[in-house]
């Protein structure tokens, strides 16, 4: 999940980002609006007053008829000499009163004032000076008036009036910003203790409380957080110290075990050696019971294991392993060559080879015992870690059961009570975890199972080599008796070995 993880400040520049927007677009808009609602409105005015201002001029025009020549010109100069821009069209004649405002005339505009009535148009923006051209025919005459009225004072109000609104709006939209920031990162510290004390409490500092302040939402938050924590810190203690009770429970009774237990084993392999004597049925009460001795011898070094492995009291004795060699003599030890077939090439592995051959023993043990058609123990490689499978064809093991196959005294058939301890694969998973390795289960029902433990080639991480021993102290690869025979782990179908092979083998 770490990978998933938002960085900080991300929401915070989210919220500043929506502030910002939801500002910089009211503003946008109520300004945009604002500005084509006034422009349009002067634009307008300015139609009229050059229209009211227009027909004035034509009665004025009408005045001067007929319009001779020089009728014509002093028509022309006392418009100008009023201040008033003209342009009197006759026919295709056009005169004007100044020549600097003498605008071209479109032919919408002449189209309209020849069908007699009032027509304007504008110069186009890019024209300089900005005219406003107001027409009509003159009273009585076929001539036309033209009058020109400058809109550049006009034009320059309303480019004062946009880049006003502009800056407003820049101003509103940077005014939006730091206070989108200010209120997002005043409004999300709550939420930045609260992640970086549930971070806290992750890593196991339960301790962690925040601070209550206020009676806002937060302070609600952060006091069911820290009734939460509480509460978290509490059970995290009873278990703790409920499962301290359980591994002294389990050593002391290990312990208080260990030396009955080796009587009852000498005892019975006594009893072993004479049931050759005994009559029919006293014959086989006494091989159950030697099978029961070695079950229950069992057991006792499961607990002494487990409870060994709890304790930190299981050195590592690491050493450079030829892992195929090593399956190879697992497997001709116990007498399973007819069964399992041996595969992969020698590669180069650093381990405890003690810690190896109790795991890979009790894999592979546990797909003959209740493993069907061909098994397999194999031995690759995939980058720097080594990877031995063993895989049977047996009746598999269903999903519900295989996310606590490797717990402790699990069995997925609980009526198989007298059949292993259910300690085997927590013993083996605990053994691969010390030798830095994994262990997991891959199976369906019906198809079969796959066990496989990847091993780093180089070593257990962080392992410190040990001080040099002195010569011939050097422990060679354990025999069977002490790797231990393998355990039963919860597999479906488990069988011991024959009752009367495991006492002789056991009782020794």
């Amino acid at each position: 999940m770490a990978a998933d993880r938002v960085p900080p400040g991300r929401l915070r520049r989210r919220l500043t980002i929506a502030f910002v927007l939801v500002a910089g677009v009211s503003a946008g808009v109520l300004a945009g609006g604002s500005y084509l609602l006034l422009r349009q409105a002067r634009l307008d005015a300015s139609v009229q007053q050059a229209a009211a201002d227009a027909r004035y001029q034509l009665v004025l025009a009408g005045q001067f008829r007929p319009l001779t020549d020089q009728r014509r010109a002093e028509l022309l100069r006392s418009f100008e000499a009023s201040g008033r821009h003209v342009l009197l069209v006759d026919r295709d004649d056009v005169r004007s009163s100044n020549p600097a405002f003498a605008p071209p005339l479109g032919p919408e505009l002449r189209t309209t004032v020849a069908a007699g009535e009032l027509g304007y148009e504008r110069s186009a923006p890019s024209a300089r000076p900005r005219l406003l051209v107001v027409g009509g025919r003159i009273p009585g005459s076929d001539s036309e008036l033209y009058a020109v009225t400058v809109e550049e004072e006009l034009l320059a109000d309303l480019d004062q009036l946009r880049t006003a609104l502009l800056g407003g709006w820049a101003l509103v939209v940077l005014t939006a910003a730091g206070v989108g920031h200010t209120l997002a990162r005043r409004t999300l510290e709550p939420v930045g203790r609260a992640s970086r004390a549930a971070r806290a409490v992750a890593e196991g500092l339960l301790a962690t409380r925040l601070p209550v302040r206020g009676r806002d939402e937060f302070s609600a938050w952060a006091a069911s957080f820290n009734e939460m924590a509480e509460a978290l810190e509490a059970k995290i203690e009873a278990l703790s110290r409920a499962q301290a009770r359980e591994r002294r429970f389990t050593a002391d009774v290990a312990h208080e075990l260990r030396t009955p237990v080796t009587a009852l084993v000498a005892a019975a392999s006594l009893l072993r050696d004479h049931t050759d004597q005994l009559p029919g049925d006293a014959r086989r009460a006494a091989e159950l019971l030697v099978a029961d001795v070695v079950r229950l011898r069992r057991l006792v070094e499961d607990l002494m294991e487990i409870s060994r492995l709890d304790a930190g009291q299981e050195p590592l004795q690491v050493r450079p392993v030829d892992p195929l060699a090593l399956l190879h003599a697992l497997v001709a030890a116990r007498g399973w060559r007819d069964r399992v077939a041996v595969a992969g090439d020698p590669t180069p592995l650093r381990t405890d080879p003690r810690r190896l051959e109790r795991v890979l023993a009790n894999l592979v043990g546990n797909a003959v015992q209740h493993g069907g058609g061909e098994i397999r123990a194999t031995v690759d490689t995939d980058g720097p870690d080594v990877l031995f499978d063993v895989t049977d064809h047996g009746p598999g093991i269903p999903a519900t059961h295989l996310p606590r196959l490797f717990d402790r005294f699990y069995k997925v058939d609980p009526a198989r009570s007298g059949r292993g301890s259910g300690l085997g694969l927590a013993i083996a998973h605990e053994n691969a975890r010390l030798l830095g390795g994994r262990l997991s289960v891959r199976s369906e029902p019906g198809l079969g199972t796959r066990f496989r433990l990847a091993l780093p080639a180089a070593g257990p991480p962080g392992f410190d080599e040990p001080a040099a021993r002195p010569p011939g102290d050097d422990d060679g690869p354990p025999d069977e008796a002490a790797a231990g025979p393998p355990r039963d782990d919860g597999h479906p179908a488990v069988a011991d070995r024959p009752a009367s092979t495991t006492a002789r083998e056991e009782a020794r």
